[in-house]
């Protein structure tokens, strides 16, 4: 049963327009990003790496006085034989991450020997001040590993995605499904890092990000060759159609597909978001994220790419070929 039967909705006449926004979004994002990482200007870098990638020690911990603040803790542990931790506050107030950079032997005892040194300090007389969330220890050639392997994934699986649609499709879908998806991983990583700095949520680099990132490229893809395939079916169907038209028309006739499909998806994440706990906050929302820009761009992006990309660079071709023959 269809949820919305025959729209009509005008998806294409602004499409040139919602393309170059979402295009210079994504790639002025991105940019900004990427500067405060490799700048010498000492602008305060916004990509902050989990464990997973940097290699050490990392304790959560949950204090029962909400109003306690980082810098309360970090005064707490800087004279003692942590060293000098970072420490990061996220998601509800008084939750804080506590990394040290050296690996330790035994995560779960160094972390225990924190809590009980901060409970000494904050308890004021009073007992479990501070509860012990977590604990996690990554070694330095392991997480070297982790962010090759990861790197490599997600390289792999464009190809792989851009091959696909190439074949089962054209070349020039297979093109605008990569733009599309360049689009929609950028733009749910720029969104993620905003979120982390804020203090929002805990949205690191980690594993888990790429897991939802890579999953976010399934899920887009899928969505895409819906799109793509009701096209091309219409193209067969409705010879002499003008392709901006064909492609309004097509869009309109998954619409009903694409917004049952998504509204489940996105109501699952939703609960995962507020009821996962910390571990699985950050991936929920992560593909939270992808899944609207993804639903966005298969609309605005790819299908507004495909049209431009068939009417001015792939007629142009023709056109400059049947010239020189001439």
């Amino acid at each position: 049963m269809d949820l919305i039967r025959k729209t009509n909705i005008d998806f294409v006449t602004k499409r040139n327009t919602f393309l170059r926004v979402s295009i210079l979004l994504s790639v002025l994002g991105t940019l900004a990003i990427l500067l405060t990482q490799i700048s010498g200007l000492g602008l305060p870098k916004l990509i902050e790496f989990g464990i997973d990638f940097t290699g050490g020690t990392e304790t959560k911990v949950s204090f029962a006085n909400t109003s306690i603040q980082a810098e309360e803790v970090r005064q707490a542990l800087s004279s003692s034989k942590f060293g000098n931790p970072e420490i990061k506050s996220y998601g509800r107030p008084g939750d804080f991450l506590i990394r040290i950079n050296e690996t330790q032997d035994n995560a779960s005892k160094v972390s225990a020997d924190m809590v009980e040194e901060l409970n000494a300090k904050f308890s004021n007389g009073g007992k479990n001040a501070v509860q012990l969330l977590g604990a996690n220890n990554v070694g330095a050639k392991i997480s070297s590993e982790l962010a090759e392997d990861a790197a490599i994934s997600l390289i792999a699986a464009t190809l792989i995605i851009l091959l696909y649609i190439a074949f089962r499709f054209e070349w020039a879908y297979g093109v605008s499904a990569i733009i599309a998806l360049a689009h929609d991983v950028t733009m749910a990583f720029i969104i993620s890092v905003l979120f982390n700095k804020l203090g929002i949520l805990n949205l690191e680099i980690s594993i888990n990000s790429i897991a939802a990132y890579l999953t976010i490229l399934g899920y887009s893809i899928n969505d895409k060759v819906v799109v793509f395939d009701r096209i091309r079916e219409n193209r067969e169907k409705y010879r002499g159609m003008p392709l901006a038209e064909l492609v309004n028309h097509s869009l309109n006739e998954t619409l009903s597909r694409t917004i049952i499909t998504g509204v489940s998806v996105l109501g699952a994440l939703l609960v995962m978001v507020f009821l996962g706990g910390d571990v699985l906050e950050g991936f929920a929302f992560t593909m939270f994220v992808g899944i609207v820009v993804g639903t966005y761009s298969s609309i605005y992006v790819a299908s507004a790419f495909l049209i431009w990309y068939t009417e001015r660079v792939k007629h142009k071709n023709v056109g400059s070929v049947a010239s020189t023959q001439a």
